[in-house]
């Protein structure tokens, strides 16, 4: 499979295009320039629910907005149907906008979408956007690696296909944090237990975690807390989606975990201002 990577607006070789524009965690100010071009040119765009609404701002007056929600445990658009719909406007010969949260193609479904698209003959442009994870790290001062803590970053899904995050090896993904590797977790939230208890199998109790919801938003909230009192944290806050859980040495790089150990505090709970 070929992906043109070009500027043209819509427009390759007098083809059908879409452009899978990620539209990164949320705050709008974290589009990337070519992200904003593409979304000022679209008459279309099909827009998921983790989209920031400032992002919206950008599109022209006159473009058609269809909303296509996919959430864990949320009345969702099928995927049938999204892909359905972007063929149907390109080759109507609309300027269509996929625009995800994150990173088409990470956790985005940008590689399915990509191979649907083709299949009918229309050609695809991928944007990249800021994926929620490395975001939500950065964003409550988190480096996801650093020489003297972690030597790489493991990205990986806590809501696996057909729910099964029990597929996932998890004494490997273990076994890679003990060694110095950051995991963030993308949808976990449902599956915290299954997340904890898996990490455990490789992990010392004591291990420090971040939660953060909302990563780059106003309403941002984050915890963080011991490996063994993920789940606990996560009933007790009411975390719910979109949430990242950041795992490793580095989360100790927010100063008041440090404190809070010595006070045998389990989880603090800040809000961002």
């Amino acid at each position: 499979m070929q992906f043109n990577h070009s500027d043209d607006a819509h427009r390759v070789d007098g083809a059908a295009v879409v452009h899978l524009v990620g539209a990164g965690p949320g705050d709008p100010e974290l589009l990337t320039i070519k992200a904003l071009r593409a979304i000022r040119q679209a008459t279309v765009l099909l827009v998921d629910d983790l989209v920031g609404e400032g992002v919206l701002r950008y599109a022209r007056r006159s473009a058609r907005i269809i909303r296509v929600g996919k959430r864990g445990g949320c009345a969702s658009t099928s995927q049938a149907f999204i892909e359905r719909a972007m063929v149907a406007e390109a080759l109507r010969g609309e300027r269509v906008v996929r625009l995800k949260g994150g990173d088409p193609f990470v956790f985005g479904r940008g590689g399915e979408e990509a191979a649907h698209l083709r299949s009918h003959g229309v050609e695809v442009v991928v944007v990249d956007g800021i994926t929620a994870g490395l975001a939500a790290a950065r964003a409550i001062g988190v480096p996801c690696t650093h020489r003297d803590h972690a030597h790489g970053v493991l990205l990986i899904t806590g809501h696996a296909r057909n729910d099964e995050a029990e597929s996932l090896h998890w004494p490997t993904v273990a076994a890679l944090a003990a060694q110095g590797v950051t995991v963030i977790v993308y949808m976990g939230v449902a599956t915290a237990s299954v997340v904890e208890a898996g990490l455990l199998a490789g992990l010392p109790t004591s291990t420090p975690v971040a939660v953060v919801e909302r990563a780059t938003l106003p309403e941002q909230r984050h915890a963080v807390c011991r490996l063994d009192a993920l789940a606990a944290t996560v009933r007790r806050e009411r975390t719910t989606s979109p949430a990242v859980i950041v795992v490793g040495d580095v989360v100790r790089a927010i100063e008041h975990l440090c404190s809070a150990a010595h006070r045998d505090v389990e989880a603090t709970v800040l809000v961002a201002a």
